[in-house]
């Protein structure tokens, strides 16, 4: 399933070049909003030792100003348990449903961007592609370019833990967390782009942790490194059981402004657990106003 999964990269890294060469290169100005509706669609996906997570979101919305829009987002999975975990069980399904109200505001000196997203418990739960309950997040960021060089920081309050372009997590969780990321990426190339981040969860409170990887059924291997999610389907504890920190670093590419791409690698301390992930984005709407 790994060499699958790797062979998945290529051919998406050769689809991406591909639309380099047969799609205008014509760029958006910088700091220009596009009002009105968007559509987006992205592929993405992480192999590690758990197995292989893969993740199709298609999304619609509006920008309403330039500092406000909204984006209502589908995602559906396709979950591949390794052949190494005897209780692990591998599926697919729709997760849940969300709406996310944006905010920018740029700025030379800064600039700051705030999201809440809002999702609905209809994912199913013993799938672990939903908590059961209505979840919310809250993320802040800054940055600021300097040349080629951009710092950024976040930090946001949740009831769940996420996934990331840079890792589609074998489990969800229901409890609240601070989530805060710290790094930087360098424009290296007129279209490459290289970087780096640190990451940390910091739960509060009670926990659930819901796997992907294991069955209501099935009792998988003993949990170590504190993957609860490796043991048992569901999982309710102290704050512990979902925290995690640790590290990222990837490559990106925007061949033109309609398309980026995105390779990386995830170190996660507390889990012990290291990923490869990729993803894919099409910018939908950008391409069928611009034919018109």
């Amino acid at each position: 399933m790994r060499h699958s999964f790797l062979k998945g990269i290529a051919l998406l890294i050769c689809a991406c070049a591909l639309v380099n060469c047969s799609v205008s290169q014509t760029k958006t100005e910088s700091g220009q909003t596009e009002i009105g509706w968007t559509s987006y669609v992205e592929f993405a996906g992480t192999t590690n030792s758990d197995g292989q997570f893969f993740l199709v979101q298609p999304s619609v919305g509006y920008i309403f100003t330039q500092h406000f829009g909204m984006d209502f987002a589908i995602p559906l999975y396709f979950v591949h348990a390794s052949a190494t975990n005897t209780g692990g069980v591998s599926g697919s399904g729709v997760g849940n449903p969300s709406v996310d109200l944006r905010w920018k505001f740029l700025n030379p000196a800064l600039n700051y961007g705030s999201v809440l997203t809002g999702a609905a418990p209809l994912g199913d739960s013993k799938l672990g592609l939903s908590t059961g309950r209505a979840t919310f997040d809250w993320n802040n960021r800054i940055d600021r370019s300097f040349n080629r060089v951009t710092p950024f920081l976040e930090a946001g309050l949740s009831n769940t833990v996420s996934d990331t372009r840079l890792f589609v997590r074998p489990y969800t969780t229901l409890g609240m967390n601070g989530h805060f990321l710290a790094g930087a990426s360098v424009q290296s190339w007129d279209r490459v782009s290289i970087g780096a981040s640190l990451y940390d969860i910091a739960p509060f409170g009670d926990q659930t942790v819901f796997s992907r990887v294991t069955g209501p059924s099935n009792n998988g291997p003993a949990a170590t490194h504190g993957r609860t999610f490796q043991s048992s389907q569901q999982t309710t504890g102290t704050a512990s059981i979902a925290a995690d920190d640790g590290f990222s670093a990837f490559v990106g590419c925007n061949p033109n402004q309609y398309v980026d791409a995105q390779i990386g690698y995830t170190r996660s301390i507390h889990y012990d657990l290291n990923s490869i992930s990729f993803s894919l984005g099409f910018n939908v709407g950008r391409l069928l106003r611009n034919s018109n």
